[in-house]
């Protein structure tokens, strides 16, 4: 007995200072010192207590951070399938990813048999600015030596960041160039586009696609949106496939885009019942314009605020399958040692009313499945069989009919390709395969590649035949087969939309991509009907 008591003992000790942690960041004591905080409550100076026992009395050394850590999970797994702990090694880059740019020198990269080799310079970044290109190895920073080094991207990346407006010389190896190429770089901020796609996708249709919905996003989507505005769209394709959300701020702030002033987008509710209201105003500079919404079965969070919002406002069109299903409101609270956590502290509604959370009182195991069952109860091929209760009914004021209980269902649904082996080449660019190996034939004549333009790019085949055994060479080295007799086409246009993106970047790999793509034919079907 008194082993077993022993064995649990350090999960007691961070179940206490979890709780104490929860309750310090839920609530805002920060004029008082903890020992204060826990005399208020006599359960929190029993937990007090038995901390100062186990750390001053207990026999053994116990590692509380590390205690705390699985322990602050599991009381957050418990809570709902969205509340989530974010340890302090994972929190900076967490929010950098968030906040829409980075100070550094501006470049993605590979390292390749010990030498940094630049995959492409960042659109807006410094190192572009300054001339440096895809295929570059830089081989010295201020003078220190980058390759021959077995150190990881991060060592690697700590030599490359730094203050912002500070200097670092760069010493660059450039195929073809006898000599090293010597710049001076002047670290500055770096944007993280969140707005992957804004082209015309017919003469009159423009097509925006946002990733996920960051501090800078709303600001990427409005430029975007007036540059597809002077070039003639009087119909905007948004696509917000694979988005899984973000900042709500940012989706409220591009709905309002479209609605009318006093249209309601969301409402939110609290623990307390407190209900706060969001309204449009009145700068929208697309309220009169033709509007379809892409979302899938991984739309999720902001981006179901956003085709909820216009679809219960009979704004537009919701194209594609029906969204994840998340309708719960997180907030960062900070936990003092650099970590944080994503705490749930509402729910939100369209404006008819309805959730849109899916349940989640059978575990999150389930929850997180819920893609597996949509696929085995046919819901990706057929709108059917997706399930629906009359119970959780909603008609907007134009008259359509809507359903809560779990995701938006679109107006008008377009299957999923489940072909084995598309998925399986939707899995290999996930994975990196496919852009290691689109370097590597980059790397071969570079010289050629860098002199491209875009639309002398579009009009050229670029992936031979012989590209297309050297990619079957690849993976079966890589143990990653694909059939390349079956699926030549589409396998043709994923590699040359990967090139497409190392040359040219995220813009020129969507309209390639989209092309073929059955919801983009969808839309423009759509987009011509009266």
């Amino acid at each position: 007995m008194k082993g077993n008591s022993r064995k649990y003992l350090p999960l007691l000790l961070g179940f206490a200072c979890a709780v104490g942690v929860l309750l310090g960041a839920a609530l805002d004591f920060s004029s008082y010192t903890s020992n204060s905080l826990l005399s208020n409550n006599k359960k929190k100076e029993k937990l007090a207590r038995l901390i100062d026992y186990i750390e001053y009395e207990y026999v053994d050394d116990v590692n509380i951070d590390s205690i705390v850590d699985v322990t602050v999970n599991g009381i957050l797994t418990d809570l709902d399938p969205h509340s989530v702990y974010i340890p302090q090694q994972e929190y900076a880059s967490l929010s950098e990813s968030m906040k829409g740019d980075f100070v550094g020198i501006g470049v993605s990269f590979y390292n390749v048999n010990d030498t940094i080799a630049v995959i492409q310079p960042l659109e807006g970044g410094p190192s572009e600015k300054v001339g440096i290109q895809g295929g570059d190895r830089i081989l010295y920073a201020n003078g220190k030596p980058l390759f021959n080094k077995n150190i990881s991207n991060d060592s690697i990346t700590e030599h490359l960041k730094g203050e912002e407006n500070t200097k670092v010389v760069l010493k660059i190896y450039r195929k073809g160039v006898p000599e090293l190429l010597e710049f001076n770089v002047r670290r500055g901020r770096v944007p993280l586009r969140s707005v992957d796609a804004a082209y015309m996708l017919a003469p009159h249709l423009g097509y925006i696609k946002i990733n996920r919905f960051a501090e800078s996003t709303y600001q990427e989507f409005r430029e975007s949106l007036l540059e597809l505005k002077q070039k003639g769209a009087t119909q905007i394709a948004l696509d917000l496939r694979d988005n899984p959300g973000g900042y709500l701020a940012e989706a409220t702030q591009i709905v309002d885009e479209f609605l009318p002033d006093d249209k309601l987008i969301l409402l939110t509710r609290n623990k307390k019942g407190a209900i706060e209201k969001t309204f449009a105003t009145k700068k929208g500079n697309f309220e009169k314009g033709k509007l379809f919404v892409l979302i899938n079965e991984n739309s999720a969070s902001a981006s179901e605020i956003v085709a909820g919002a216009l679809q219960d406002n009979d704004k537009g069109i919701i194209v594609g399958r029906r969204s994840y299903g998340k309708g719960l409101v997180q907030r960062e609270m900070a936990l003092g040692d650099g970590s944080a956590v994503r705490l749930t502290i509402a729910r939100y509604y369209t404006p008819t009313g309805r959730s849109i959370q899916k349940p989640y009182d059978h575990g999150n195991e389930e929850y997180f499945s819920d893609y597996l069952n949509r696929y085995k109860n046919g819901e990706l091929i057929s709108a059917d069989s997706i399930s629906v209760a009359d119970s959780l009914k909603y008609v907007t004021p134009g008259g359509k009919v809507v359903y809560g209980g779990g995701g938006i269902i679109p107006d008008v649904f377009v299957p999923k390709d489940t072909n084995f082996e598309k998925e399986s080449l939707n899995l290999m660019l996930r994975s990196g395969y496919m852009d290691r190996f689109i370097f590597e034939v980059l790397e071969n004549d570079r010289g050629y590649y860098n002199s491209l333009d875009f639309e002398e790019f579009l009009q050229t085949e670029m992936v031979s035949e012989e590209i297309l055994q050297q990619f079957r060479e690849f993976t079966r080295r890589e143990n990653f087969q694909v059939k390349i007799t079956e699926y030549r086409p589409v396998l043709k246009r994923y590699l040359k939309a990967t090139m497409a993106q190392q040359l040219f970047g995220s813009n020129a790999f969507e309209q390639i991509v989209n092309e073929g793509d059955r919801m983009i034919e969808k839309v423009i079907e759509l987009s011509s009907e009266e």
